[in-house]
């Protein structure tokens, strides 16, 4: 990819920011190049909440296994469902 071709402007603020790059493509002011990639350790995952139908037994048995090992059971199907993901993904 090719160097900037441009110097970026001086913004009065963040909407003139946000309205200037509505616009403009970042290509002509930066060198994409050198671009490293962000690593945000502080940053939460967005998460949403869905309605998920059990039957009851089931859910009693993933309460009772959460309980034994001292965690909330919501938690515990948020672990399950990623390690299952995990293992999904690596076949």
């Amino acid at each position: 990819m090719k160097k900037p071709s441009k110097q970026l402007p001086k913004f009065a603020g963040e909407t003139a920011e946000r309205r200037f790059w509505e616009s403009h493509d970042s290509t002509a002011y930066a060198d994409w190049t050198k671009a490293e990639r962000a690593v945000f350790t502080q940053l939460k995952p967005t998460t949403r909440a869905i309605s998920l139908r059990l039957p009851e037994t089931l859910l009693a048995g993933l309460k009772t296994a959460a309980n034994q090992r001292d965690v909330p059971y919501q938690s515990l199907i948020k672990v399950w469902l990623a390690e299952k993901l995990d293992e999904s993904e690596a076949r």
